[in-house]
């Protein structure tokens, strides 16, 4: 399964943001922009997304930021890419079958779970180097 950029970006900060212990100092968007190449403006876009889910932050003022949320050594891949991606179930059966008895369906269902599973697994801050 391909993910999007702004996924790409998401998981690369939030792990920038893990191993660099990010729950005690404040990172700008120009910090995080500078060292991954993007935008400001689109980066501020994903942050605000995972500011949504709770695993980072904004802190206003002229020391303020982006720092980790709470519990943010439990952070996985899925939880970036659930903040970051349009999850959506497009599986269609074309052969006239019901949904539910679509042996197709039920194959990508089948991979689908494992993929998940094993995201659900991964912490950011299992990862070494960045």
């Amino acid at each position: 399964m391909k993910f999007t950029k702004a996924t790409n970006i998401g998981l690369h900060v939030m792990t920038y943001m893990v191993q660099n212990n990010a729950n005690k100092v404040n990172l700008t968007i120009n910090e995080l922009a500078e060292k991954f190449e993007v935008s400001p403006s689109y980066l501020s876009k994903i942050l605000t997304l995972l500011a949504k889910e709770n695993l980072v932050r904004s802190v206003s003022g002229v020391k303020g930021g982006y720092k980790l949320g709470s519990n943010f050594n439990d952070i996985t891949f899925f939880d970036v890419i659930k903040a970051t991606e349009a999850l959506t179930d497009n599986k269609e059966c074309l052969s006239g079958n019901e949904e539910n008895k679509c042996p197709i369906n039920t194959t990508l269902e089948a991979a689908e779970i494992a993929m998940w599973d094993y995201l659900k697994l991964q912490k950011l801050s299992e990862l070494e180097g960045l």
